[in-house]
């Protein structure tokens, strides 16, 4: 049962993670990014990969913003406690975010650039991420929406393509700045891929 389950999580089978986002605006023009993903190998709570990353933001304008930050993501086995991470990884990195709408289909395109150090390795890491949230009712609260997205990353290196991720989801805007989403990844990587089930938590209180 245990060899059964180790091989579903190494070759494929489903996962969970449970995330929060958080971007307090606390300036006209600089906002702080909170936000915490619980990764799971399996759908019942199995330690994968745990990610914690604060950033500061900076609004060029209402639809183009400048985001740097770090990020600490310990990894596990399927085998190992929370205790004891396979690999620790610092990470710095920078962005860019670009909003328009087409109709009432809101895109969000973004840009980030990672600067990764994961146990002796310093690598380098290029990401394109282009979101489109689409609303299912003319409601600023209380209104269910529909977001996907697909996300590329890049590694200049002997093997350029690092993964793709692909999602869709359900969404429910609680208020203007609370909402959640409950939703499918897929994560291809050049030998595998996984499927995983998302739950996320977005909170964006305005702090000025």
């Amino acid at each position: 049962m245990f060899s059964c389950s180790a091989l579903l999580s190494q070759e494929g089978g489903f996962g969970n993670w449970i995330m929060y986002f958080g971007q307090n605006r606390i300036h006209d023009r600089w906002s702080v990014h909170t936000e915490i993903q619980y990764r799971n190998h399996d759908l019942l709570p199995n330690i994968e990969q745990l990610l914690v990353r604060t950033g500061l933001y900076y609004h060029l304008d209402g639809n183009t913003t400048l985001l740097a930050g770090y990020a600490y993501v310990p990894s596990y086995r399927l085998e190992d406690s929370f205790t004891d991470p396979v690999t620790t990884e610092h990470r710095i990195f920078q962005e860019l975010q670009l909003n328009n709408k087409v109709g009432k289909i809101a895109f969000n395109h973004r840009y980030r650039i990672e600067e990764r150090w994961v146990s002796q390795k310093t690598l380098v890491r290029f990401r394109y991420r282009l979101l489109a949230v689409i609303p299912l009712s003319n409601k600023t609260k209380d209104a269910p929406f529909l977001a996907f997205y697909d996300e590329v990353f890049l590694a200049p290196g002997a093997r350029v393509f690092d993964r793709n991720r692909a999602y869709g989801a359900l969404g429910y805007k609680f208020s203007s700045t609370a909402s959640a989403q409950l939703g499918i990844l897929n994560q291809q990587l050049p030998d595998r891929h996984k499927w995983y089930l998302q739950i996320g938590l977005f909170y964006n209180p305005d702090l000025r």
